[in-house]
């Protein structure tokens, strides 16, 4: 019985190590590593967009900052607090 159980245990271990050697032996292959570059590329590509739409938002928001200090000491309604009033009211 114990010898069964170590010859599943070999045939287990040598199929795993099997895929993992042609996992690797793929990954340095030409088409290997363009789908690592690939992989890459297209990782960095959506961290810049989210990147981007944070640098956005918080040009929004600190343009809305700085309209309400310019309406707060002049008294002067920017035309950017005016399109959140309209927008505020229903209108936009």
């Amino acid at each position: 019985m114990s010898r069964i159980f170590w010859v599943g245990v070999g045939l287990a271990a040598g199929v795993a190590l099997s895929r993992k050697a042609r996992r690797t032996a793929h990954a340095v292959t030409p088409s290997g590593m363009a789908e690592n570059v690939g992989d890459a590329v297209r990782e960095l590509a959506g961290a810049i967009g989210a990147f981007g739409a944070d640098v956005r938002a918080g040009m929004a928001e600190r343009e809305d900052e700085l309209a309400d200090m310019v309406e707060r000491r002049s008294g002067v309604r920017t035309r950017r607090t005016d399109a959140r009033a309209r927008r505020a009211d229903g209108r936009a």
